[in-house]
């Protein structure tokens, strides 16, 4: 399957990325025979996608990654780069190869000094591949500075350098940069769409695949996980029972620690398993000596490791409580449907009964105040609120209604 089969209900985008890919490769086999260069290209030195969270915004730019590196020699009989199959695409998926640099935020911001190597990086030619791709999966974290650098490395790009910027909207890029890029917008996949390909694709029996693309309304990402991890299915469960839990202030208080704890726990788990590994390999790279004992002055180098592993922690908390705040919203609007008659899906059938008692327990101005509370909470943990102190005032305000 070509990298384009990966991309879940986007068509559209997938064919103008694969016409760009085309003249892409042509552009490289001219400069390198001494071709004449072919006219009118479809590619350029910088793009932005934008799209709903699961729309598959990274996703994307990772298969238009991989068909710039194609070497297939398909292309040749006029097959579209982006096979799937060869060198150059398997190692821009799965993160290996040279040329291809991603950066993501670690914590709640992208800094400077996260972008320094890469934007140095950006003015230079490719190493062996056909193209040197810079993937920035988070551009909305740009803060000032890392922004500026990036602007710098967009407007004035090496030959064959190309900028592939991920955000959730044009109004979350800096305008000086999204002007220099190309835009795609990227629309949210159907739910019979997301269910398909867990099927097609995962293997995942087909009751589970729909019940996970309806639960998260076509975010490809969640539904896979969901799809195919039972605790992440255990926790989902956990979470829609909350609004049945807010009926006395302790057991508003309980839900959120509990919240809270879930969150955290997720953290720990990841960072258990990530941490040790980098910091085990870094030792090595700084010549640790048996023991464990690190050569003179790289001590700063090692508390650098240990502070982006803390924000890194911390973001994925955050993440993780985002998570469960997006599927309490998913279940107020459910009740919120039920309310006003509304012929539209219900997301959440597996808690049809919870939906009826608060359906009929309360009114569409109490469900829509507790979906504003959901989104307040939200607010307050991107402002860095105690997470803690953050549900806890949500929960009571769930409870107020």
């Amino acid at each position: 399957m070509t990298v384009w089969d990966d991309l879940v209900g986007q068509e559209k985008v997938s064919e103008q990325l694969a016409a760009a890919a085309r003249d892409a490769d042509a552009l490289v086999t001219a400069v390198a025979t001494a071709a004449p260069l072919p006219e009118a290209s479809k590619m350029t030195h910088a793009w932005l996608f934008t799209g709903p969270p699961g729309a598959g915004r990274t996703q994307t730019a990772h298969a238009f990654a991989a068909a710039l590196q194609c070497v297939s020699p398909d292309r040749a009989l006029g097959g579209v780069p982006g096979c799937g199959f060869c060198d150059g695409c398997h190692t821009a998926l799965i993160g290996t190869h040279a040329d291809v640099s991603t950066v993501a935020a670690v914590g709640a911001e992208i800094l400077v000094k996260d972008m320094r190597d890469t934007v140095r990086k950006s003015f230079t030619s490719p190493a062996n591949g056909r193209w040197q791709v810079i993937l920035v999966e988070d551009a909305e974290r740009l803060n000032e500075k890392s922004g500026n650098a990036v602007l710098k490395a967009v407007e004035e790009p090496a030959p064959r350098t190309v900028w592939l910027l991920c955000a959730p909207s044009l109004e979350d890029v800096l305008p000086t940069i999204r002007s220099r890029c190309r835009h795609l917008n990227l629309r949210t996949p159907s739910v019979d769409a997301v269910a398909d390909m867990l099927v097609r694709r995962e293997g995942i029996e087909p009751g589970i695949a729909a019940a996970a693309a309806r639960a998260t309304q076509g975010h490809v990402d969640r539904a896979r996980r969901l799809a195919s991890d039972p605790a992440a299915r255990e926790r989902r469960a956990a979470v829609l029972k909350l609004p049945l839990r807010v009926e006395d202030i302790g057991g508003c208080l309980r839900a959120a620690q509990e919240l809270v704890d879930a969150a955290a726990e997720d953290a720990k788990q990841l960072a258990e398993e990530v941490d040790g590994k980098e910091t085990e390999e870094l030792k090595t790279a700084l010549g640790a000596v048996q023991g464990g004992r690190l050569p003179r002055g790289t001590a700063g180098v090692m508390k650098d490791l240990e502070d982006m592993q803390k924000r890194r922690r911390t973001r994925t908390q955050r993440d993780s409580l985002d998570l469960a705040l997006t599927d309490l919203t998913g279940f107020y609007r459910d009740v919120l449907a039920l309310q006003l008659g509304s012929r539209i899906a219900l997301a959440n059938v597996d808690a049809e009964d919870s939906l009826e008692r608060l359906a009929h327990g309360s009114s569409p101005e109490a469900t829509l105040r507790r979906i504003e509370a959901i989104g307040a909470c939200r607010d307050a943990l991107d402002r860095n609120v105690s997470p803690l102190l953050a549900v806890e005032a949500m929960t009571m305000a769930l409870r107020a209604g």
